[in-house]
């Protein structure tokens, strides 16, 4: 199965979208993918800048939802918009982690086409399911 994304609907204050994918990582890498792109066209985001993102959580959906929230800690504190993931996810003993590297580069508002700011992951409609062999995830950002 090839990983994808989709938005689902576009309001004035919040962007819904679902992901498909067959492994952990490539859930997570799509979810990141889609807060991301959700901010400013990525074609042309070179991976200049190297970011390793770690994390642990008995809960997925915790760990996902701290995940993307980081992404936006970076855009905010260092300017940073990453357009490639490399993510394990494994479930060690009672417990996910998750080892992420990310690559971009600083926003710079001459090069990079900026579309909305995404102020905060929200918990309103979020899940991650697995059914049958496809993870499966839905998240709605504030914009």
């Amino acid at each position: 199965m090839t990983a994808k994304r989709k938005y689902i609907e576009e309001h004035t204050a919040d962007i819904l979208f679902e992901v498909e994918a067959s492994t952990l990582g490539e859930l997570f890498e799509q979810c990141g993918m889609a807060v991301e792109e959700s901010q400013l066209e990525l074609h042309n985001v070179e991976q200049t800048e190297e970011k390793e993102i770690k994390g642990e959580n008995k809960n997925l959906e915790y760990l996902l939802f701290d995940f993307l929230d980081d992404l936006l800690f970076f855009k905010d504190t260092e300017q940073l918009i990453f357009s490639k993931f490399k993510i394990k996810v494994e479930k060690v003993d009672d417990k996910y982690v998750m080892d992420c590297k990310a690559f971009g580069e600083k926003i710079n508002v001459q090069k990079h086409e900026q579309k909305v700011d995404v102020k905060a992951i929200t918990m309103h409609m979020f899940e991650v399911k697995k059914e049958k062999d496809v993870w499966k995830a839905k998240v709605l950002i504030d914009i």
